[in-house]
């Protein structure tokens, strides 16, 4: 494409638009064309009925897009006068394709026309008639087209009489109330007309009340009706849509004129609207129809309009004061404002604390409507207009009216006002109790009444004092127990007066004083540091005043401060002071806590202390050593008071504990008793530890099984003392047990004392412990599968439990085990020998018996397999395989497995087979059962290529491959072996399509692009392929044999020719490729064809006619091998079909002389030319009601229509018409009433008079020769060929 450019030459000046913008501009609205022909594909895809019609349009929009950019001349966007049309041809075929308009027969292609009006669908049919213009069409997609797209192009035309029916017109025929809302707006009063197109409303409004006046009447035309009805569509168009919690609410002032259960609508019926902006009695007077007739009104023919009736509380002081206190001027009295047309009902709620009640109070009315009121006579209550009288109604009334309310019980109180009536019946619904309306002062009124808040003391009255620490605070607990969060925060006035024995404290003096509460809490704190007498005097809220209950004082004591009586008294022994004691009397509250001091020598005092939890305690102090003591109180603490310093008496002392020994480092057994083991030696060590003054003398006992004996240790210096116990003889010969306990001690002070400490019991014993291993006739050895837990059997001696050390010879880890019995075991789970390194038992290390300490663990080997020396093979170090001899596939072939374990044996191998790209794939994994150690292992022939085996698992008795699969023989020992299998040749004709071949053809390819006759080999080329070649005229065979080179061959012998007609079988009878391996066996169906050997073909007329009409089918015989090609004329332009099957039918959709020229067979081939058949073709006959349109005439009642049929073709004529009923609105047919069949009309125009109602259309017309919609013909059913 070549684009121009300069601004001289743009249709708008750059002065004006710059060039880019004007290149946006236009850029922009193509794409918004192509997004709404992207719209209408969519839509083709829904529903096809409009696809050319959208072809159409699109093909004249995107026309004129490029026609007007060349006008343009935009630059950048001027293009060429060949780009334009190749623009223009582009955008032509692309709306083509989308919209299925492409068409490829030029002359148009009129079958799914001629299809639609003779039901044939799959009958072969000869070209419309066409002229210029459809000849343009499929370069147009039938833009232009002499074709009119018609449902039927013969009969058209409808004439529809139709009869005026009678007018009417009803006001408010919903029976609604109308009210005028305050706010001044107007309302609309529906009136339904019947079978009236208005054109003039004429209604009277006639004021409210007595003495109305005379009425006031209003004249619509047809225009402003029409106008207002358009503004209350508007309206509701702009109304939001409702959701569906909201469809059960009220409008206050909801002017749809068609409420929800008015009726629908029928055909004949419409809805106009009157507005009104004041009240009144509306009655309607005259609707005057387009035919200048006024419509029948029916009755009632007035409604009234009032304004809405409305109720509100007045404004008062409650608006603002809404609180009151329970007991206080309960009585108020809300007083109402109530507008309307007396008398009016109120409907009122009263909620109590949730609870509501309902209450309807009716007949409220003023005393001016009693006296303003007609007289009871019936005509003066009425009121005179044009088109009769129209009853009185009172004029509207604002009323006051109270309403008296108690607020006795505390909670809050709602008075809603929900409903008010007005004596027409407008009911407007105030809405109070709802949530959205609580803040509406003018429909509520809500209280809320508080109870009087009571308050007292909390834990703590006259009788149960509050104690009081000195220097502290305690807290006193006022609690308001009946109140409300609402009247919070209270103000509690309390009142303080000291004891009678503190009034001369000048610190401590009476007042009075006033505490808020903390926001909404109930609880007030109030510190109190002095004792004395709290009293609450009063309590008054936010909003009430409160009581006082008991109780309502407080009494609060001083806690005494904790003291001590303490008296010492020396301890003294024979040995000298041994301690001090303590007697102690306390005051205070216990439990007490008394803190001295304990000094030694020049060390730094220590502080103690002692709890004591009664007000009397005694305790002593005696120090394990020796030295000058010195023992103060401090301190005391109590349940109220802690650690109060006290001036406590003192005591200076010098301590000598008395002397004491007791055995240590010995552990402890049964009893109180300390307990030895001796398993060696005639002497045992015991340590002592001793208290007391050095140098200590020691007695101890030793009481053996017979007799007993006393050993002295003079002369110890030190506080421990290990000492040497002899065993007794008779112990130390047969083992026992025996005691040692310490009888006395003394130590520098000669005070010699008793001792009563647990003495220590000795175990004596001779017999050493023993280990061996246990085996049968000395055998020590056990053989386990793989891996399994072995228990190696062990002799023991001595007593449980034992603690033996063992290892596996070869390994340094040692383990270790706890054995409970003398014939335990120890759990091994890998083979080897195994050793005990050491015993003890409970008592005494032990010997490991030599000749019996170790045992051997074998396991039972896997089971094996290898190829048998007898197989014919050869190893390949490289990848560890045995080569198997190459063999053709489908031959029988194995090899033979020695294996050894223990049978039956399961083998499970893979079997993989290679692929072209050098890798392999498994095929299988089976698993095969033996019981002979030599077994025959069938392998792998059907499919041809590399085929591995190897050996992944085997199972014996000992290692089932169910319960060890999980343990396969690694890779690098497994057994593998391979073998090559040949593929076999074969041979195949790639399908079977019959040949066709004229006589004394060669046997050469027809079409090199066909793959019929094709010939698909398979094996290692070269091939000999041996044919067969059968004519079944003559039963000759000929054999031949073809080498071919390549894996597929067309059938080609240049040495044959077709002698004779009829048809030949092909057969491959052998193949053998490069492989030396005979060939699969040949499918016989895969492996012959058909060849057809036929003479010229030949057709025959079935029908012997002359004259046939357009949508007839002619019907022929044909002779030959199909396909056949027919050539023919029509009025001297020739045409070809092609036919399947015989007998054939051609249908005839143009009128003129149609004659057959030629036909052949075998793909055209055979070609003969005909010279003696020929028939004429009648165009089809047409009818016309009204000339072809619709006309619709209205008669009255008493005239006729003149009804108008216009007969095309060949007189005489025989036509058929019906009435049927008037269109029904939804577009439905209507029923048909009558029909008629008139016969030798020898006129082109027929009429006939009726004055009856409905649509008079043709549905059938013959003429001399043809008759539309033309009578099906039996057609020959096209079968194919076995």
């Amino acid at each position: 494409m070549s684009a121009k450019s300069g601004s001289a030459k743009a249709l708008i000046s750059e002065d004006y638009l710059d060039f880019p913008a004007q290149r946006w501009y236009y850029l922009g609205f193509g794409a918004l064309l192509q997004a709404c022909k992207a719209v209408d594909i969519i839509s083709t895809f829904v529903s096809s009925e409009n696809r050319i019609y959208l072809c159409r349009k699109w093909l004249l929009f995107d026309t004129l897009y490029c026609i007007i950019l060349v006008f343009l001349r935009i630059p950048r966007l001027n293009y060429s006068k060949a780009v334009v049309a190749l623009q223009i041809i582009c955008v032509w075929l692309a709306d083509g394709l989308l919209f299925g308009g492409v068409r490829v027969n030029v002359w148009g292609d009129g079958s799914a026309v001629t299809a639609r009006i003779s039901g044939q669908h799959d009958v072969a049919h000869t070209p419309e008639t066409s002229s210029f213009m459809d000849v343009l069409a499929p370069f147009t997609f039938n833009l232009f087209s002499s074709q009119v797209a018609q449902n039927d192009a013969h009969l058209l035309g409808q004439h529809t009489v139709r009869m005026s029916p009678i007018s009417t017109a009803q006001l408010n025929p919903f029976g609604e109330t109308f009210c005028l809302p305050p706010s001044g707006n107007s309302i609309l009063v529906p009136v339904l007309l019947n079978n009236t197109n208005p054109v003039a409303l004429k209604f009277s409004v006639t004021r409210l009340g007595f003495n109305p006046g005379q009425p006031e009447f209003v004249d619509l035309s047809g225009k402003e009706l029409r106008a207002i009805e358009q503004a209350r569509v508007e309206t509701l168009q702009l109304t939001r849509p409702v959701k569906q919690e909201e469809l059960d609410e009220y409008d206050e002032y909801d002017d749809d004129p068609i409420p929800k259960h008015s009726p629908s609508l029928q055909p004949t019926q419409t809805l106009v609207h009157i507005r009104l902006s004041k009240p009144g009695v509306l009655r309607l007077e005259r609707v005057l129809d387009s035919s200048s007739t006024e419509a029948r009104l029916v009755i009632p023919l007035d409604v009234t309009i009032v304004p809405c009736p409305q109720v509100g509380f007045a404004p008062d002081k409650y608006v603002e004061n809404s609180i009151r206190c329970s007991g206080q001027g309960n009585d108020v009295q809300l007083m109402m404002d109530i507008t309307g047309v007396p008398p009016l009902s109120l409907r009122w709620s009263k909620t109590v604390n949730g609870n509501r009640e309902a209450f309807l109070v009716e007949g409220i009315e003023g005393g001016r409507h009693s006296e303003s009121s007609p007289s009871s006579d019936h005509s003066s209550q009425m009121v005179i207009t044009g088109t009769g009288s129209t009853r009185w109604v009172a004029a509207p009334e604002k009323l006051q009216v109270p309403l008296a309310v108690s607020l006795e019980t505390p909670g809050s109180h709602l008075y809603a006002l929900e409903e008010v009536v007005d004596v027409v019946g407008n009911t407007m619904l105030i809405g109070g109790d709802s949530a959205d309306t609580l803040v509406n002062h003018h429909a509520t009124r809500s209280f809320t009444v508080l109870r009087r808040p009571a308050i007292s003391f909390k834990h703590c009255s006259p009788e149960h004092p509050v104690s009081l620490a000195i220097g502290s605070e305690a807290a006193l607990t006022v609690s308001t127990i009946d109140a409300d969060a609402l009247d919070a925060p209270w103000d509690v006035s309390i009142k303080y007066q000291p004891h009678s024995g503190n009034t001369g404290n000048k610190r401590v003096n009476p007042w009075r004083k006033t505490v808020t509460t903390q926001e909404s809490r109930r609880d007030l704190t109030i510190g109190a540091n002095v004792p004395g007498e709290y009293t609450i005097t009063g309590v008054k809220g936010k909003w009430c005043a409160g009581d006082v209950l008991a109780p309502e004082s407080c009494n609060v004591v001083e806690k005494p401060i904790p003291t001590a009586e303490i008296q010492w008294t020396k301890i003294h022994e024979c040995s000298g002071d041994t301690g001090v004691s303590a007697t102690l009397v306390l005051h205070g509250v216990p439990p007490f806590h008394v803190y001295y001091n304990m000094q030694k020598d020049s060390e730094a005092p220590r502080e103690m202390s002692k709890t004591f939890a009664t007000s009397r305690g005694q305790f002593t102090l005696q120090p394990e050593r020796s030295g000058h003591y010195i023992f103060t109180f401090t301190k005391i603490s109590d349940a109220n008071y802690q650690r109060v310093e006290i001036d406590g008496p003192s005591i200076n002392q010098i301590i000598h504990p008395p002397a004491s020994a007791d055995f240590v480092g010995v552990p402890r057994g049964l009893g109180r008793k300390k307990a030895l083991n001796n398993c060696e030696g005639k002497f045992i060590d015991v340590e002592v530890e001793l208290r007391g003054s050095p140098p200590w003398s020691l007695e101890l006992q030793l009481v053996g099984p017979k007799s007993s004996e006393i050993l002295t240790f003079s002369d110890i210096n030190t506080n421990r003392k290990k000492l040497q116990i002899p065993v007794p003889a008779t112990v130390d010969k047969e083992g026992g047990t025996f005691e040692i306990d310490l009888i006395t001690v003394e130590d520098k002070s000669k005070c010699k004392l008793p001792i009563s400490v647990p003495g220590i019991s000795v175990n004596v014993r001779r017999l050493k412990p023993t280990v061996k291993f246990y085996g049968a006739d000395g055998k020590r050895q056990i053989t386990v599968l793989e891996h399994e837990r072995a228990g190696l059997p062990l002799r023991l001696t001595g007593e449980s439990p034992w603690q033996i050390k063992y290892r596996q010879v070869g390994d340094d880890n040692v383990f270790s085990s706890t054995l409970k019995t003398a014939n335990d075991f120890v759990y091994v789970t890998e083979k080897g020998l195994y050793e005990i390194l050491e015993i003890s038992d409970a008592q005494c290390p032990g010997s490991v018996i030599a000749d019996s300490s170790d045992y051997r663990v074998d396991w039972v080997p896997r089971p094996t397999a290898k190829l048998s020396e007898h197989t014919p093979a050869t190893y390949e170090p490289l990848n560890g395989s045995y080569i198997l001899p190459s063999l053709c596939e489908g031959i029988n072939d194995h090899v033979d497995l020695d294996l050894t374990g223990r049978p039956p044996f399961q083998i499970m191998y893979n079997i993989a087979q290679g692929n072209e790209h050098g890798g392999t794939r498994l095929i299988d994994q089976p698993v095969f059962n033996s019981i002979q150690p030599r077994t025959r292992f069938q392998l792998h022939t059907s499919d041809p290529g590399r085929v591995y085996y190897e050996v992944k698992q085997i199972g014996d008795a000992a290692y089932p491959l169910e319960k060890h699969k999980n343990t396969p023989i690694p890779r690098y020992d497994r057994l593998l072996f391979e073998q090559q299998v040949s593929l076999r040749p074969t041979a195949r004709f790639k399908n079977r399509n019959r040949l066709a071949y004229c006589l004394y053809d060669v046997l050469t390819p027809l079409d090199k692009l066909s793959s019929d006759g094709l010939v698909v080999l398979e094996g290692t080329p070269p091939f000999q392929v041996e044919l067969s070649i059968k004519n079944l005229a003559t039963s000759h065979v000929e054999i031949q044999t073809v080498e071919v080179h390549d894996h597929s061959w067309k059938l080609s012998l240049q040495n044959y020719q077709f002698t004779s007609v009829g048809p030949h079988l092909f057969v491959i009878q052998s193949v053998a490729d490069a492989s030396n391996c005979a060939h699969a066996t040949l499918d016989p169906l895969a492996t012959s064809i058909w060849v057809d050997v036929a003479e010229a073909a030949a057709i025959v007329p079935i029908d012997r006619r002359e004259d046939f009409c357009v949508g007839e089918a002619a019907q022929f015989q044909l002779e030959g091998t199909p396909p056949w090609s027919i050539g023919y004329r029509i009025n001297g332009k020739a045409y070809t079909q092609e036919a399947k099957v015989s007998p054939f039918s051609l249908l005839q959709q143009q009128p003129g002389e149609f004659t057959v020229i030629s036909i052949a067979h075998q793909q055209k081939m055979c070609k003969a030319s005909i010279t003696d058949l020929r028939f004429s073709v009648h165009p089809l006959p047409s009818a016309q009601v009204g000339h072809g349109k619709r006309i619709y005439q209205d008669i009255h009642e008493g005239d006729q229509a003149e009804i108008v049929f216009t007969l095309i073709g060949e007189p005489p004529f025989t036509f058929t018409y019906q009435r049927s009923e008037l269109l029904t609105g939804r577009g439905k047919p209507g029923k048909v009433l009558e029909t008629h069949t008139v016969s030798r009309v020898y006129s082109n125009e027929y009429s006939i008079f009726s004055a009856l109602e409905g649509t008079w259309t043709v549905t059938s017309i013959s003429d001399h020769y043809c008759r539309y919609p033309p009578i099906q013909p039996e057609l020959v059913t096209e079968k194919t060929r076995p």
